[in-house]
C-alpha cells in the first residue's frame, strides 16, 4: 500500500520536503525553545517535548494523505527541538565535573546513535510483517514510557525553584561567541555527509553495484558499532588528556573527509560498509569532544545556564539534516555522486585546521557568575543563606 501522493505534485521532491520538514521546523524554533529552557528549567520542555514526540509518531500511524504525514512531521520537529536541547543540557547541567559530564554526554550521543542507525532496518522489518501502523505505534509507546521515566526520576514540581536560577546569557550572545561558533561550525559539518548521504546512497548503491533491499536497508546498522566505538575511545583520551579536545574534534573531521572521499570507489555491500563506518566513527570523535566544550565555554566564558548552548547544537544538527533530503538528491543529479563526496570530503579536511582556535580553551578561567559567587562566599545576610539553601536542595 502507498500513500496517495498530492495532487500535480512530484513524488521525489515531495518525499524530500517530508523528510526536511522536521529539521526546518526544529531549526525555525530552537532558538525559541533554547531561551524558554534558560527560563524555565530542563524538566518541563522536556517533558512538553515528549508529549509532543508521541502525538506526532502517533499521528504518522494513521495518517492516509501527504498532508498529514507533512504535519506529523513538522510537529516531531517542534518535540524534538524541546526534547533533544533540553535533554542534553540537562544532563550538562546534572554532570558538572569532567570526565563525569563527558561520560554522561557520550552515553546519550550512543543512544542517539543507536536510535539513528537501528531505525531503517527496524521500521523495515516491522513494515514488512506487522503493517505500517505497527513501527509508530511501538515508538508512541516509546516516548510516553520515557515521558513516564522522566515524571518519576525527575518531576518538574520538585526541580526546584527557577526564579532563584542565574539569568542565562541570550542566545544571540552566544551565537557571536567566535569559540562557541567554531564548535558550531564543526558539528554542523561533520554531519553533512551523514545527512547527504542517506537520501541518496540507496539509488546509488542501486545503480552502481546492483544491491538488493535487504543490503539497502542494512547499509547504515554497522555503523552503530565503530560509533560507540569512538564514544568509548574519546571519553577514555579525554579524561587523560582533556586539554587535547580539539585535536580529537579536528581528527575526527579528517577521518570523515578522507572516508567520505573513499564512498564513491566502492563497487560491493561489503566495500561501502567501510567507510560508512568511517564516517560514523569521525562523527563520534567530533561530536564526545565538542558537546562537552560548550558546557565548558559557558561555564567558563557565561553563566553556567545550557538551554541556549545546545539550542544552537541542534541548530548545527537540523542545517545538515535541513539541507540534505533537498539539496543532495539535486547535487547528484547535476554533478553526480562521486563529486558530492568529495565536496563534503573536502568540507571536513578543510574545517579541520579551524579547531586549532580553540586549543587554549582549556587554560581558560571560569567567569564569577551569580551561581559561583553564591558556592564559592559564605551568605552575608537572611536572603543569601536562603538562597543558598535552596540551591544545596
Amino acid at each position: 500500500a502507498r500513500y496517495p501522493p498530492a495532487a500535480g505534485g512530484n513524488e521525489d521532491v515531495q518525499i524530500g520536503v517530508l523528510f526536511a520538514s522536521k529539521a526546518m521546523l526544529q531549526l525555525l524554533v530552537n532558538p525559541l525553545s533554547g531561551t524558554l529552557i534558560d527560563r524555565v528549567g530542563y524538566e518541563v520542555p522536556l517533558l512538553a517535548g515528549l508529549a509532543v514526540m508521541f502525538l506526532s509518531t502517533a499521528t504518522f500511524a494513521f495518517a492516509e494523505n501527504y498532508a498529514t504525514l507533512f504535519a506529523a512531521r513538522s510537529l516531531q520537529g517542534l518535540g524534538s527541538a524541546f526534547a533533544d536541547t533540553a535533554g542534553i543540557a540537562l544532563i550538562a547541567d546534572r554532570y558538572a565535573e569532567e570526565p563525569a559530564r563527558s561520560r554522561a554526554l557520550g552515553t546519550a550521543l550512543a543512544c542517539i546513535s543507536f536510535g539513528s542507525l537501528a531505525a531503517p532496518p527496524f521500521g523495515g522489518i516491522l513494515y514488512e510483517f506487522a503493517g505500517k501502523r505497527v513501527p509508530f505505534l511501538v515508538l508512541a509507546c516509546v516516548c510516553l514510557l520515557d515521558g513516564l521515566l522522566l515524571l518519576a526520576l525527575a518531576p518538574p514540581c520538585a526541580a526546584g525553584a527557577r526564579a532563584n536560577m542565574p539569568v542565562g546569557t541570550p542566545i544571540h550572545r552566544l551565537m557571536v561567541d567566535p569559540y562557541i561558533a567554531v564548535v558550531a561550525g564543526a558539528l554542523a559539518t561533520c554531519n553533512i555527509p551523514l545527512a547527504f548521504l542517506e537520501p541518496t546512497i540507496a539509488n546509488w548503491m542501486e545503480e552502481s553495484m546492483g544491491a538488493s533491499e535487504w543490503e539497502v536497508g542494512l547499509t547504515w546498522l554497522p555503523a552503530f558499532f565503530p560509533h560507540v566505538l569512538g564514544v568509548y575511545v574519546t571519553v577514555r583520551l579525554a579524561a587523560a588528556y582533556p586539554h587535547l579536545q580539539w585535536f580529537y574534534g579536528a581528527l575526527g573531521m579528517a577521518i570523515i573527509g578522507a572516508s567520505s572521499c573513499l564512498v564513491p570507489a566502492c563497487r560491493n555491500f561489503g566495500q561501502v560498509i567501510v567507510p560508512l563506518c568511517g564516517i560514523c566513527f569521525g562523527i563520534a570523535l567530533v561530536d564526545t569532544a565538542l558537546l562537552p566544550t560548550l558546557a565548558f565555554l559557558v561555564d567558563v566564558r557565561h553563566v553556567s545556564v545550557y538551554g541556549s548552548v545546545y539550542a544552537i547544537a541542534d541548530i548545527s544538527y537540523s542545517v545538515a539534516y535541513a539541507l540534505g533530503p533537498i539539496v543532495a538528491g539535486q547535487i547528484v543529479h547535476t554533478m553526480g555522486f562521486a563529486q558530492l563526496n568529495l565536496g563534503m570530503g573536502l568540507a571536513n579536511v578543510l574545517y579541520a585546521p579551524v579547531l586549532l582556535f580553540l586549543r587554549n580553551v582549556c587554560q581558560m578561567k571560569p567567569s564569577h557568575s551569580e551561581r559561583n559567587i553564591l558556592l564559592e562566599e559564605g551568605p552575608k545576610g537572611l536572603y543569601d543563606t536562603i538562597k543558598m539553601e535552596e540551591r544545596k536542595g
